[in-house]
């Protein structure tokens, strides 16, 4: 996939409502399953960032994970909708209509569709930790402000990232969530609050051990 273009095989794939102005959050994952931790930073997100809107961007599969096992994406949605229960979070399967692979080429094309919106991408303090990994993950920092949720057992090694400390000079104070969404990129804050110790990762383990 590296150098290629991304080809969409839905010319006009559907967004969740947006309009130009609007500052909406976009937490990306496989959601497999879906989980509290994933609405609790949703829900501090659109507190703490004065968003009017979080996107769950359910992906088609994570390119550094095997995904031989991963479920539908209709059902991963379907599981998170049931999930979210608010109307300001909004679970789409977009980026498997747009035919994008990597985040990057995701948010190019969320950028592209939603002139005048303000995005900005949210992550947990655990993917900070690898962020270095992802696809040009520089140019994803370069493209939207990010905000950083803290979650147990990444604190400090988030805080020592590769990614932490190649945008050190971006990073905004905590307090200045509200002026994080339309910030110039660079630009990053990292979150702390309410934790929990639920993953995705753990949730599978578990139904695994029952069957």
């Amino acid at each position: 996939m590296l150098g290629r273009r991304f080809r969409s095989p839905d010319p006009c794939p559907p967004l969740p409502p947006h309009a130009p102005g609007m500052r909406i959050g976009i937490l990306g994952g496989t959601f497999d399953p879906p989980h509290a931790a994933h609405r609790m930073i949703t829900l501090t997100a659109l507190r703490r960032l004065g968003l009017d809107a979080v996107w769950w961007l359910v992906t088609p599969g994570n390119p550094l994970k095997n995904t031989n096992e991963l479920p539908a994406s209709a059902a991963r949605a379907r599981e998170a909708r049931a999930l979210a229960r608010h109307p300001r979070i909004h679970v789409t399967t977009v980026e498997e209509a747009f035919g994008t692979r990597f985040t990057r080429m995701t948010l190019e094309v969320l950028k592209s569709r939603c002139p005048g919106v303000h995005l900005v991408w949210l992550m947990g303090s655990d993917n900070l930790q690898g962020f270095h990994r992802w696809q040009r993950w520089t140019e994803i920092m370069k493209m939207m402000p990010v905000a950083v949720f803290d979650r147990p057992g990444s604190t400090f090694r988030a805080g020592t990232s590769r990614a932490s400390i190649r945008f050190a000079s971006s990073r905004l104070p905590e307090t200045a969530g509200r002026s994080l969404v339309t910030a110039k990129p660079p630009a990053w804050i990292f979150v702390h609050g309410r934790r929990s110790a639920l993953s995705s990762t753990a949730i599978r383990a578990e139904r695994k051990a029952r069957h």
